[in-house]
């Protein structure tokens, strides 16, 4: 139940197949931490489990704060990985790949026939070893410099991760995380060298994402328990940057959006989307597939949606 007059007839206008947005499949609003508002496209259900893709990326900047809270980590030290060590590779820290200013070079292309790094890493010469072929890259700027967004980043990331935690990596992420938050859909995909694909491969349901989003509006709290270090919230939306193709700022794996005081963005490809809106007390999660040039609308739809809820301390 709601009280937002027309709030549930706007979520169901976004759902199913649509000229403007390509498919949606799934829409769900959380306000003040209960579902008020959710739809799903013909064969699409609550239980039904669909694919993250980037918005796993804001997964892996929960999984780093979470081995960092266990003493596994420091994001501020180099990597020391070591095919790095005999050149200016050494000098990239966690904390520059969490922020996409790791400096080594990556074409992040989803079209089908241009020059693509990232299809070549999942689809293609990498797809065995996802981090093992974004190592190999060279550096293009220095460490620290310069921001391009990386899947490949986010893998090394994921082998970090993975070397800390050994063979407990599998029960870290299930146990401290999912079953934690009660993401009982949730499942995390890992490559053929037993890498947690971290740039892409979480499924779950629309409700299960909406609950990941629903830890990083509580400051990394899941009731009375702490899941996230203290400060790794403000951590991920420190921004770094505003990037020019969306008009959205990157803070450490995660985006934020300009005009929302606090707000924190999962995104992922074909305009997979979890908004956290803290002034709001609110998350959206959007799954669906549209291509690259319509996303803008979709966001442009979810953030409607958010208007219609007042910001704290507003009537």
């Amino acid at each position: 139940m709601n009280n937002v007059q027309g709030l549930d007839a706007r979520v169901a206008s976004l759902v199913g197949d649509h000229v403007e947005t390509d498919t949606t499949l799934a829409v769900v609003v959380q306000h003040r931490g209960e579902v008020v508002a959710e739809a799903y496209a013909d064969g699409v259900t609550a239980d039904t489990t669909l694919i993250s893709w980037s918005m796993a990326k804001s997964i892996t900047h929960a999984l780093v704060g979470m081995a960092l809270m266990d003493g596994l980590l420091d994001v501020q030290a180099p990597t020391g990985i070591a095919q790095w060590q005999n050149d200016d590779r050494r000098l990239i820290t966690l904390q520059h790949l969490l922020e996409m200013r790791s400096g080594l070079a990556w074409i992040e292309d989803y079209v089908e026939g241009n020059e693509s790094d990232v299809i070549d890493m999942l689809f293609g010469s990498g797809k065995e070893d996802h981090a093992a072929h974004a190592m190999k890259q060279p550096l293009t700027s220095t460490p620290g410099s310069e921001w391009y967004y990386s899947s490949g980043t986010t893998n090394i990331v994921a082998r970090l991760l993975g070397d800390a935690l050994g063979d407990t990596t599998h029960a870290f992420i299930q146990k401290r995380l999912f079953d934690a938050i009660g993401m009982s859909s949730a499942t995390a995909q890992f490559d053929a060298a037993g890498t947690f694909v971290g740039s892409s491969y979480v499924y779950a349901t629309a409700r299960d994402f909406a609950k990941f989003g629903e830890l990083y509006l509580r400051d990394g709290m899941c009731g009375a328990k702490r899941i996230l270090p203290v400060g790794w919230v403000d951590h991920a939306r420190a921004q770094t940057v505003i990037d020019d193709e969306t008009g959205q700022g990157y803070g450490a794996h995660w985006w934020t959006q300009p005009g929302e005081p606090n707000s924190l963005i999962a995104s992922g490809y074909e305009g997979q989307q979890i908004l956290v809106l803290p002034k709001r007390d609110l998350v959206i999660v959007r799954l669906g597939k549209t291509v690259a040039e319509k996303r803008a609308v979709v966001r442009d739809g979810l953030f409607e949606i958010a208007e219609m809820f007042t910001v704290a301390g507003q009537q």
